[in-house]
């Protein structure tokens, strides 16, 4: 390997990683002295003005395309606490690193197919981080509830109890409950910012609880009675979810290992020996058989799939 292809590999895969943990590392708010003073416009210089000005052409463009909202929204989702500029400025250099990889591995061809690797990195990491999200937040309901439900009886009133499972609660619990405290302390309706709630977490179970306070608010009636019910039947319906899991858990790692050996035992075939790979991928016939290979492995994934997905 020479001394070019190794840094252009290095130059990658470190713009790959920096693109991930923008997504996965928590950021950290700074505020700027400047801001004491209202009147005073802190001045970007050096590098910072630079990122600032990549910053806001990057949301130029976002806004443009018509992107920007739906990528906030997997952010939000993903709890990422990322701007959608940021995200994507660290996706387009992840693109060209990919590209400048691919070409220099094999030509213009395998430059586009790394180019398009960093997007598909990203919104895989941004879908893994809000399904493990939302898992959190079902495993984390039952016991909000229950807290819930004991702050009712001890008289608190429900914003109150939202605040209450917001300080005593771990994330993402904490999260989405701080959230609505904050909304309905401006003046939000609590049944608007409980809806989203559960649209954020795609929680059918939090949506039932977001319908029975919006009941009590019109009726009235004993609230913590009916989240000691809807608690329960949460209760029932986890412990079948992780036992149906446990049952499926042999055919979910079978089938990832299945999935997963070609393409591994090829990369390695072609690192060891790029001849006896070069007889597959360079003739059309070769090419033709790894594309219909890679159609029924994908046909295969999405069967074992629906197999083992459990809906209630």
């Amino acid at each position: 390997m020479s001394p070019l292809l190794g840094s252009a590999i290095g130059a990658c895969a470190l713009a790959i990683l920096l693109a991930v943990a923008a997504l996965t590392v928590p950021g950290r708010t700074r505020v700027d002295r400047s801001r004491l003073d209202p009147t005073v416009r802190p001045a970007a210089t050096g590098w910072s003005g630079f990122a600032v000005g990549a910053g806001r052409l990057t949301e130029r463009v976002l806004r443009r395309l018509g992107r920007r909202e739906a990528l906030a929204a997997a952010l939000e989702r993903a709890g990422v606490h990322r701007s959608p500029a940021q995200v994507a400025s660290l996706s387009a250099v992840g693109i060209v690193a990919g590209h400048v990889l691919g070409v220099l591995l094999g030509g213009l061809l395998v430059g586009l197919v790394f180019a398009c690797l960093t997007p598909v990195v990203v919104k895989v990491t941004l879908d893994v981080l809000a399904r493990r999200r939302r898992a959190a937040f079902t495993d984390q309901l039952d016991d909000s509830l229950h807290l819930m439900a004991s702050s009712l009886r001890a008289g608190y009133s429900v914003l109150r109890a939202l605040d209450a499972v917001s300080r005593d609660t771990e994330a993402p619990t904490s999260e989405e409950f701080s959230r609505v405290v904050n909304e309905v302390r401006v003046g939000r309706d609590v049944n608007v910012a409980l809806d989203e709630v559960a649209v954020r977490t795609a929680s059918d179970d939090f949506a039932w609880v977001a319908q029975a306070i919006a009941i009590h608010r019109e009726v009235g009636g004993n609230l913590a009675e009916v989240l000691d019910r809807v608690g329960a039947t949460i209760r029932e319906r986890n412990q079948l979810r992780r036992q149906a899991r446990a049952l499926s858990a042999e055919g979910r790692v079978s089938a990832a290992v299945l999935l997963l050996l070609p393409p591994v035992a090829g990369g390695l075939l072609a690192l060891v020996s790029p001849e006896y790979m070069g007889r597959l991928t360079g003739t059309p016939t070769g090419l033709l058989m790894l594309v219909t290979a890679g159609l029924l492995m994908l046909v295969g994934g999405l069967w074992v799939r629906q197999v083992v997905k459990v809906r209630f």
